[in-house]
């Protein structure tokens, strides 16, 4: 069985369905229609370079080409994270790309070696949409952690600082926060293992069944990737928090609010 292909007169039409959301935006006066159309466009013109790109990988798959697109997108992933949690990026850049290198970089190659026993481990057809479908839950978890984490001590501010007075170390009073930012940001993948199939059909699986496959197959794929996304969440976020720390914190254990934006 072979995927029914999409043909591109039918999509620029399917574009009318966005009248109904752009429509109660302007009855409601919903103030988003602008970065609604913008962010559409965006989505278009991105995803058209990446298909076209794509394209050129798959046909050369070239574990140089493929080992630098994953690169690219963790790049892209890190100044995404920055920005999200109003961070200056010239403090941070290279702590969050290592992080989530390795949150990535171990699932992804566990994928492809224990379960897919792939001869070539850069392999284009898998290496890349299995990397891509991990790095985008590592970003969200570390923006939803890393957040949570400064805002929780900015906010208790007063607590955390006679936690400080009273001889604790640093790593000692920031065990509380790290903690609560680990659990807000791995909750949320916790919630979709545990209604996954009752509530919804995941992406990998239904497109591992559209691509042909029998559902058996896309099942064992689905709980391979939802294995592979929650050690990737739970890596990255740890160590993001932990390897930002030093550039976040003043000697004498206090918030530097200079590695924020918004301060001067």
């Amino acid at each position: 069985m072979e995927i029914i292909n999409i043909s591109t007169k039918a999509l620029a039409g399917y574009y009318l369905l966005l009248m109904f959301p752009l429509a109660i935006m302007l009855w409601f006066k919903v103030p988003i229609v602008g970065k609604t159309v913008i962010a559409v466009v965006r989505m278009t013109l991105q995803l058209l370079f990446v298909g076209f790109y794509l394209q050129v990988l798959f046909q050369r798959n070239n574990p140089w080409l493929n080992a630098l697109w994953l690169v690219i997108m963790v790049g892209v992933a890190d100044f995404s994270i920055a920005r999200g949690c109003d961070l200056r990026a010239g403090r941070f850049v290279l702590p969050l790309f290592a992080a989530l290198a390795a949150g990535t970089a171990v699932p992804l190659f566990a994928f492809m070696e224990m379960l897919l026993h792939r001869a070539g481990l850069m392999d284009a057809q898998y290496v890349i949409p299995i990397g891509g479908m991990i790095l985008g839950n590592c970003l969200r978890a570390d923006i939803i952690g890393i957040k949570n984490f400064y805002d929780s001590i900015e906010k208790g501010e007063k607590v955390f600082l006679h936690t400080l007075a009273q001889g604790a170390r640093l790593h000692e009073a920031i065990r509380p926060y790290l903690r609560d930012a680990c659990q807000a940001a791995l909750l949320p993948t916790v919630a979709t293992m545990g209604t996954i199939g009752l509530v919804a059909l995941p992406g990998m699986m239904t497109g591992v069944i559209m691509g042909g496959a029998d559902p058996m197959t896309a099942i064992k794929y689905q709980i391979a990737i939802m294995i592979a996304i929650f050690s990737g969440t739970a890596i990255t976020v740890m160590l993001a928090i932990l390897m930002t720390v030093k550039s976040s914190f003043t000697p004498f254990g206090t918030l530097n609010r200079e590695a924020f934006k918004g301060h001067p």
